[in-house]
């Protein structure tokens, strides 16, 4: 008798801790916010917040554990050089670029204290992992990156732009043939914030797929 008992303790124990590590899940996934790189300010993460941060990346799913994303990151020493491949950038797409045009394009690598560009390789590895499984891959990878900072109590934001597909941006990063760069991603202590955006529904983006009719709407 004493045996059951101590088995439906344990039991009931475990679903309460299921439960509340769901709940805490759930409060950290809704948390999550876009917090523009000019919202940000310091401090930013530590070496050993960073370390986290960067570690929780490599839980994403992986097919074939190719590894085929990486990140990159950007010091503040690099800055400068980051910001003169912005203004070039600018100035492939537009030869006739004023100069305030290239200082602004300039000011935008020294926002946030964190900086990571992410890379992802469509090549690497086996043939057969397509480039859309290592795009779904490589955004795991940055959501859990994301959802690590933000438990931290750090915002972030992901940026893209035309500048990501120049001949000086590649160049400074030494990006190989079958690289391409995703997003930058910013980390930083939150300076201001927007109001909360509201979030779909599921039933916004859930369908339910029925033989013969197609995907009908979904209802939980």
């Amino acid at each position: 008798m004493r045996h059951i008992h101590s088995q439906d303790h344990a039991q009931t124990q475990a679903a309460a801790a299921q439960a509340s590590t769901a709940e805490l899940v759930s409060a950290l996934v809704q948390a999550r916010q876009t917090i523009l790189p000019k919202r940000l300010g310091g401090p930013g993460p530590d070496a050993a917040q960073l370390q986290a941060i960067l570690a929780a990346a490599g839980h994403a799913p992986d097919h074939g554990c190719l590894l085929p994303w990486r990140f990159i990151l950007v010091p503040q020493q690099a800055r400068a050089a980051l910001g003169d491949a912005f203004a070039q950038a600018l100035l492939e797409r537009d030869p006739l670029a004023a100069a305030a045009q290239q200082e602004q394009a300039r000011e935008k690598a020294f926002r946030a204290p964190v900086l990571l560009l992410a890379v992802v390789d469509e090549q690497c590895g086996d043939p057969e992992i397509t480039p859309s499984e290592r795009m779904v891959s490589a955004g795991c990878a940055v959501q859990n990156l994301l959802l690590m900072a933000t438990a931290q109590g750090f915002g972030s934001a992901l940026t893209s732009g035309k500048a990501l597909h120049s001949h000086a941006l590649r160049t400074l990063f030494a990006l190989r043939g079958s690289e391409r760069a995703l997003c930058f991603v910013s980390l930083g202590s939150v300076v201001s914030r927007k109001p909360v955006r509201p979030r779909p529904m599921p039933a916004h983006y859930i369908g339910t797929l029925v033989p013969g009719q197609g995907v009908q709407p979904w209802t939980s």
